[in-house]
């Protein structure tokens, strides 16, 4: 099979997930992105997940666009670009039998992925066992192991504490105070200063304020109109002012998972083939 002819189904279209959209799109594969109804990526401006809420988004140089049927998603694709679709259960999958599936939507669990979908079938994260669920799960623990491919077990167990950046590591995450909708009154990239307010969160003629946990860059929140549940993390702040482009790219995690990715899929198209 030609590579232009290989479907990758990507579920998820988070910040992390797109790294990996990227670089399959780059390496030549057709990319359909499968999404839930309502995402909840924090870092909206490099998740292509937002297509959803706007029917168009683009990272980088990769755009995306919502669709609801095979015939657009082709037409997508004719387009030099990545069609979405909102399929949380997968069920195109019956129907257009991909080359390929990668779950990339990083719950911390498996929410239904199997190696019955595709020929291939690789996994972010924990959640997942080689061999099982799936055929190849990639570390996404940052560390020495971080992009590793695992081809018998598990990926390291979720900690729940974010990667460490200049010396700041669960400060630098908000969680949501209080049920509510959510409504910012900061945007992301802007510098703000511990304590400040930076969204509301308003219920039953209430409201309720989220603070600034640490003075830095906003480098995500969630979008205006969501409904959170307390405790929900809905911002994060990186704590260096000069890193205010990163806002607007794909992070070094997300390329190196990415390139666990496609490195698992040649991995396994090569053994197979020479086998």
């Amino acid at each position: 099979m030609e590579r232009n002819e290989q479907i990758v189904v990507v579920r998820g279209g988070g910040d992390i997930a797109t790294g990996t959209i990227a670089k399959l799109h780059h390496s030549g594969y057709k990319v359909l992105v499968l999404e839930a109804q309502s995402p909840s990526a924090i870092r909206r401006h490099v998740a292509l997940s937002e297509a959803v809420y706007e029917g168009t988004s683009r990272v980088e140089d990769i755009v995306c666009q919502l669709v609801t049927t095979l015939s657009e998603a082709r037409n997508v694709w004719d387009q030099g670009q990545v069609p979405l679709m909102v399929d949380p259960e997968g069920t195109v999958m019956e129907t257009i039998h991909p080359w390929a599936v990668v779950d990339a939507i990083l719950a911390k669990k498996n929410l239904g992925t199997h190696r019955g979908m595709a020929d291939i079938t690789v996994a972010l994260g924990p959640g997942f066992t080689a061999g099982q669920d799936v055929d190849i799960v990639i570390e996404t623990m940052r560390g020495h192991n971080l992009g590793r491919l695992i081809l018998d077990g598990t990926a390291m167990p979720n900690t729940g504490v974010p990667g460490v950046i200049a010396g700041y590591g669960k400060e630098r995450v908000i969680h949501a105070p209080a049920d509510g909708m959510l409504k910012g009154c900061s945007k992301i990239g802007d510098f703000v200063e511990k304590g400040q307010i930076i969204a509301w969160l308003e219920q039953d003629g209430c409201r309720v304020g989220v603070e600034a946990s640490i003075s830095g860059l906003l480098r995500g929140l969630i979008r205006d109109g969501y409904p959170v549940k307390k405790g929900l993390k809905i911002a994060d702040i990186d704590p260096r002012k000069s890193e205010y482009e990163n806002c607007f790219t794909i992070s070094d995690k997300a390329r190196c998972i990415a390139g666990g990715v496609l490195e698992a899929l040649l991995y396994l198209e090569c053994s197979r083939r020479e086998a």
